[in-house]
């Protein structure tokens, strides 16, 4: 066989003859199939082994180190790994201010990293694109899209301004050698930046990872400035794709913690949406897949979808008719990469020898104090050449001055020359700032005679002015040394912070429940008898819509009620008397009920709702007795109550057989409660009388401005008080306005400025400028469509609203400006005097010929609103308590009806 540098292992016909790694205590045999075979006495070759105890000790550790430190994990010191370092210093060494083909970086960078060529071409894509430190020339992919960079022999690069300030220090570098000897490079390069913050950075290594999220480049300047004048300060990531972020639980960017990031989607029309930023870590590429295989397993319903995406994000998904856009943009969020979770974890490298977890406020902190010891040190450096600079001018003119160059002819050697000069400088030693050394004095005799002879005492004396005045600025700045830094924070912010302001905004996002928001586009059955129930059932009796996500609630006719998750085929329980889709947190359905207390019981009377259930459990609705039975039951999604009619039996001397029963006027308690007794006697039948109105109170809504949606959990803005009917009124700064019912669902736009309850009969006053007249208008108008959206000031591209109120008697406030040095006083106008109620179209009547400064609003005038009836106290679906009607029905034996309290 060959030998082992042919890569073949030799033959030999006992494995026991070769050395073998000592196995080291706690390390067990491992035994793993290789490329080679070792045959033992050459008998059975399938079963080979090979003993790799050593290896695992040695080379595995040794493997993993390697890839944490020098490759995966970025170091704290300087925010760069090791790849992105030597791409930085072989630029700079290749820098001559013109553009460098990447081909030709790439091949000088092979010459300090020990890996491949694609290696170090997918790095400097990667800081390319993030457009800080190189400046890019050619096609370096799009991170928008998704689409790769051209190869590197088609495009071009050099170092940004920004890299050339921040980057390199060389008097202030240490350096090491390559990997094989022949070259110096940088153990870090002197970041005069929080670089790895606002760049990002990932990497995944041996048995670790890191992801340091990006950050704003002016917001980590700003925060760096605090630090050093020893304020608090906070950090949040900015992505490069923008979007919407909920930092809420960021953590620091601590292990555990969490950013969630949104797509920012938008209704175009009542059909189609438009996507115009995209979360961070993925592309539209990736976006549009993802929706494509949400529309497939029939989470969402979409018409078809459009990437028009250029050097901006634009999505436009057409939806289905009669898809309400508000629900779609919350499935989206809920079954797509919309909206996605982001695991940071600050992992860097500390002092090249070891990983540290660490928080984004502590990297920042480290930063700056390195970037003060940097530029401390920069100084020190300027310092100590200025004075060497000005220490060399002063010897140079009190050697041109004294003419020791005269007798230089005197003296045969260095030494005595030397000599000759020490002595000769004796008496001027105590002006200088240090001593003199052989050196100075080399320069000294080296000095041309042209030089000496053209020597002029004033101009050197004003060098050497120059000289100390700027060795006084130095010693300044390092005297203060935090007020030099903060200059120099503020010196970047002003040079390169134009158009990096913050991208991404940050928002508390609202709890998206998939089951609200999913496409129900599967249908269940029932079969009532048996009592299955399932999407299977087809051939049995239909109940409604569903999704294959959805629980839903079974009430049965001996009074027992269960929750379960929908499925094909289900048995729940002998003759079903209601089935649904079940919400947890609906607490407006009200289930009305009457049943039979045991076989010859008396019958009740209940009214509950459902909420807080055990999943397949079954709850009893009667008093658990044997042979009870549900006399009469109906589900009311709005607290309807209706009024029934009870039949009895004809027994014994019962006269009255027949009266008429109101649902409205039994309390709403807990499923649990016994209800109140309608009679004792027997029942023959329960007829549906009158169909009943809603019971309960109208829902109050509030608007949380945090999340921008609207809640009934008391948080935010209370917006009023809403029954069925009743609607929102919003208005937004473009000139549009709508009204809607108050759904939980519903997104609102960002230029929203008027969102309240709306009444029909108050009108809506606003100020405008007209872009075609160039004149401003008043007008007051009533809506005239509730369902539709209309634009009510006029549709020239110059026109815009001014003021807009929502008052009875608005008054606002003109405020004229300068004409020819003369000052108009301020008219205030009374919109209701001013003009009268007009079409939402009209054009309305003009304010004033005069230039206008400003338009201000004032308190309105006072007006005295008739309102409506008072209505009596219905009851509410949550007070279980309530026992304001909670009374028994009795019937004696004459047929005469009886009410008491409980």
């Amino acid at each position: 066989m060959k030998d082992e540098e042919d890569n073949i292992i030799p033959e030999d016909d006992n494995l026991e003859h070769q050395d073998q790694p000592q196995k080291e205590e706690g390390f067990e045999d491992i035994h793993l199939s290789t490329g080679h075979h070792f045959y033992e006495n050459n008998e059975n070759p399938e079963d080979t082994i090979t003993k790799v105890t050593g290896m695992y000790k040695d080379w595995f550790l040794d493997y993993a180190s390697y890839v944490i430190l020098e490759r995966a994990v970025p170091a704290i010191e300087d925010g760069f790994k090791p790849v992105q370092r030597r791409i930085m210093h072989s630029m700079k060494e290749l820098d001559d201010g013109r553009y460098n083909k990447v081909a030709n970086i790439i091949g000088h960078t092979m010459q300090y990293h020990p890996h491949g060529d694609a290696s170090i071409g997918d790095a400097m894509v990667n800081i390319g694109q993030k457009d800080l430190l190189i400046d890019c020339q050619g096609n370096w992919g799009n991170i928008l899209t998704g689409d790769g960079a051209a190869a590197p022999r088609y495009i071009e690069a050099r170092i940004s301004k920004f890299g050339h300030d921040v980057l390199f220090s060389p008097k202030v570098t240490q350096w090491q050698l390559s990997y094989d000897g022949r070259k110096n490079e940088p153990i870090h390069l002197p970041v005069k930046f929080p670089l790895l913050l606002a760049q990002g950075g990932e990497g995944i290594a041996v048995g670790l990872s890191t992801k340091v999220l990006p950050h704003n480049f002016i917001e980590l300047i700003d925060a760096s400035i605090k630090i050093l004048k020893g304020k608090p300060f906070t950090l949040f990531p900015d992505f490069p794709t923008a979007g919407i972020a909920d930092v809420s639980n960021y953590n620091d960017g601590m292990r555990g913690s969490r950013v969630r990031v949104r797509a920012r989607i938008a209704p175009l029309d009542k059909n189609t949406l438009v996507i115009t930023q995209i979360p961070f870590s993925t592309d539209t590429t990736k976006l549009i897949d993802s929706i494509l295989k949400a529309n497939e397993k029939g989470k969402i319903k979409i018409k078809k979808i459009e990437d028009n995406t250029a050097a901006e994000v634009e999505i436009l998904i057409h939806l289905q008719p009669g898809t309400s856009p508000d629900k779609m943009i919350d499935a989206l969020y809920a079954f797509t990469d919309c909206e996605l979770s982001i695991a940071p974890l600050g992992c860097v490298i500390e002092n090249c020898n070891k990983p540290l977890f660490i928080g984004v406020s502590d990297i920042l902190k480290i930063s700056t104090n390195r970037t003060l010891n940097i530029l401390k040190r920069e100084l020190e450096i300027q310092l100590d050449e200025l004075e060497g600079k000005w220490h060399f001018a002063n010897l140079e003119k009190i050697f041109i001055r004294e003419e020791m160059y005269i007798d230089f002819k005197l003296y045969s050697d260095r030494d005595s020359l030397y000599n000759y000069m020490y002595d000769r400088f004796e008496p001027f030693k105590t002006i200088l700032i240090r001593e003199i050394e052989d050196d100075d004095l080399q320069r000294l005799t080296q000095i041309p005679m042209i030089r000496i002879t053209r020597f002029d005492s004033d101009k050197a004396d004003d060098a050497i002015a120059k000289l100390e005045a700027e060795i006084e600025q130095v010693k300044y700045h390092l005297d203060h040394l935090i007020d030099y830094a903060v200059d120099y924070f503020t010196n970047l912010k002003d040079k390169y912070g134009k158009g990096r302001e913050r991208l991404t905004e940050l928002r508390n996002f609202d709890n998206i429940q998939a089951t609200k928001v999913v496409l129900r586009n599967q249908k269940f059955y029932v079969n009532r008898e048996e009592g299955f129930v399932g999407m299977g059932l087809k051939k049995d009796e239909y109940v409604g819509e569903c999704s294959d996500i959805d629980d839903i609630i079974v009430f049965l006719r001996d009074g027992k009620m269960m929750v379960t998750k929908i499925d094909d085929k289900k048995f729940i329980g002998k003759d079903i008397i209601h089935v649904a889709v079940f919400d947890k947190n609906d607490k407006r359905t009200i289930y009305n009920m009457m049943y039979r207390d045991g076989k010859n019981g008396s019958t009740f009377i209940k009214r509950f709702n459902v909420s807080g259930v055990t999943r397949d459990k079954f709850y009893d609705l009667t008093q658990e007795k044997s042979g009870s039975m549900v006399s009469y039951f109906s589900a009311n999604p709005n607290g309807e109550a209706e009024v029934v009619t009870i039949l009895l039996r004809q027994v014994g001397s019962v006269k009255k057989l027949k009266w008429d029963v109101d649902f409205s006027e039994i309390a709403i308690k807990g499923r649990a409660s016994r209800g109140n007794t309608v009679t004792k006697h027997p029942i023959k039948k329960i007829e549906l009388k009158e169909k009943g109105i809603s019971t309960l109170r109208p829902r109050k809504v509030w608007f949380d401005d945090t999340v921008q949606r609207l809640n009934v959990d008391g948080r935010g803005e209370l917006l009023g008080e809403f029954k069925p009917n009743d609607r929102l009124l919003i208005i937004n700064q473009s000139g549009k306005l709508k009204t809607i019912i108050p759904e939980l669902s519903t997104h609102f736009e960002e230029d929203m400025i008027v969102l309240e309850k709306w009444n029909p009969n108050k009108p809506i006053s606003c100020i405008y400028f007209d872009g075609e007249k160039e004149r401003y208008f008043v007008k007051r108008f009533l809506i005239e469509n509730e369902n539709k959206e209309e634009i009510f000031i006029t549709e020239h591209e110059k026109s815009q609203l001014e003021i807009v109120a929502t008052d009875w008697r608005p008054v606002a406030e003109v405020v004229f400006a300068k004409v020819k040095g003369v000052q108009k006083e301020n008219q205030v106008v009374d919109l209701e005097q001013f003009i009268a109620v007009k079409g939402i179209k009209a054009l309305g009547n003009q304010l004033t010929a005069d230039k206008i400064k400003q338009i201000n609003m004032l308190d309105p005038l006072p007006y005295e609103e008739v309102l409506e009836e008072p209505e009596i106290p219905i009851n509410d679906a949550t007070d279980e308590g309530n026992d304001i009607q909670d009374f028994n029905i009795e019937l004696d034996d004459d047929g005469q009806i009886t009410l008491s309290l409980e």
